[in-house]
């Protein structure tokens, strides 16, 4: 599936706005793209396993907080939006 990388991560996809991923749960997505990109997750979920308060993150533009959702099982082509409030911006799904 595509993911969406805010601004301040891209340094960890060699500038890539947009990557892809597999998983069927938020967490899952996350490993992926920290296998592919080392260091990334540790930047969205925080020591305890939870999402950075500073992180949102939208599923086919839907905000969810917890890990352990679905990535759209029913979608043939889901789009997962990682979301910085620092950057101070709007990441708009295509």
């Amino acid at each position: 599936m595509k993911v969406r990388i805010p601004t301040p991560l891209r340094s960890y996809t060699a500038q890539a706005a947009v990557v892809t991923a597999a998983g069927a749960t938020v967490d899952e997505v996350l490993v992926d793209l920290n296998r592919q990109y080392p260091g990334l997750r540790f930047r969205v979920v925080d020591e305890q396993g939870r999402l950075r308060t500073h992180m949102k993150v939208f599923i086919n533009k839907d905000l969810v907080r917890d890990l352990t959702t679905a990535v759209a099982e029913d979608d043939a082509d889901p789009e997962v939006d990682l979301d910085d409030e620092a950057e101070q911006s709007e990441l708009v799904a295509a």
